[in-house]
């Protein structure tokens, strides 16, 4: 029973996997989520439901469309199968209840976030603003329903998204009078006030720390050696190099010796759920480092 209980579990997240593809591909390009149903992007062939059956259906199709015979991202597949295992590990860990829920839904936003960002350099509102919605709601919930040390309470939670889109506004205007040019997107912003709702606003700001800390690692093993090699002449491979820039893999024709910016959202979103899980354990040990120190 059990065994059928988690099954259907992670059929559900793999279905929302699916439509969050949907928002994944269709956001960025201002298109509606609802019309027109799933399509092929290249010759239009209407998706049959048979082929859109999460992680099922690619395989089906063997990666190709059923119409013109073109690829399909494998992105699909893999988007579907990592928000179910997530659905069914927020089930698994915090029980069938309005935790695990509240869990599943964060952090597929996030995902969603952080492949918006990393594929167009965009964090799309309906991504952000259902969030932060999601959140604030559930906050507002949850004392009559389930509450949980977790997520912030209805009070933390307003004071929460305060703080996060305020500490992240404030770093991207410095971070522009240092650079001269844009360092924050108002995306960024948005995030950072959904997940501030959901933290409350001390670890908000541990979330822009860890993100901080993360895009710092990345900065100096992906961007500058990209950075590098695009000043040499040379390619580095495609998924290295989409990182570095939002444009794509670098060209013969690419200009400017300018260091390109990092997708902060990458970085903010897996920030946001490792602080939602182990934020707490990780100020108290800090705390405690300090005190010991």
């Amino acid at each position: 029973m059990l065994a059928v209980l988690y099954a259907l579990v992670f059929l559900v997240g793999a279905s929302i996997g699916s439509f969050l593809n949907v928002c994944i591909g269709r956001w960025p390009a201002g298109e509606s989520v609802v019309r027109p149903p799933s399509r092929c992007p290249s010759c239009g062939h209407r998706i049959a439901w048979h082929e859109n059956v999460p992680v099922l259906g690619w395989l089906f199709l063997r990666g190709r469309c059923a119409g013109c015979g073109g690829r399909i991202s494998i992105q699909y597949p893999i988007v579907e199968l990592v928000v179910g295992l997530g659905w069914l590990a927020a089930v698994w860990w915090f029980g069938l209840g309005f935790t695990g829920l509240r869990v599943a839904m964060f952090g597929t936003i996030l995902l969603g976030i952080a492949i918006t960002d990393l594929k167009y350099y965009l964090i799309p509102d309906g991504f952000t603003v259902f969030g932060l919605l999601w959140v604030i709601a559930t906050a507002l919930a949850a004392p009559f329903i389930e509450s949980s040390a977790l997520f912030a309470g209805p009070w933390d939670s307003l004071i929460g998204a305060c703080v996060g889109a305020g500490a992240i506004a404030i770093a991207g205007w410095l971070g522009e009078a240092a650079l001269k040019k844009e360092a924050m997107g108002f995306g960024d912003v948005t995030l950072m006030a959904m997940a501030g709702a959901a933290l409350g606003p001390t670890r908000s700001l541990l979330t822009i720390f860890i993100g901080a800390l993360l895009g710092a690692v990345a900065f100096l093993l992906v961007v500058y050696p990209v950075t590098a090699w695009r000043r040499r002449g040379t390619r580095p491979a495609a998924p290295v190099a989409a990182l570095a820039s939002p444009d794509g893999p670098a060209t013969e024709e690419d200009e400017g010796p300018g260091m390109p910016l990092v997708p902060f959202g990458v970085f903010l979103a897996p920030a946001a759920m490792v602080t939602l899980l182990w934020g707490d354990a990780l100020v108290r040990w800090y705390v405690g480092l300090i005190q010991g120190g």
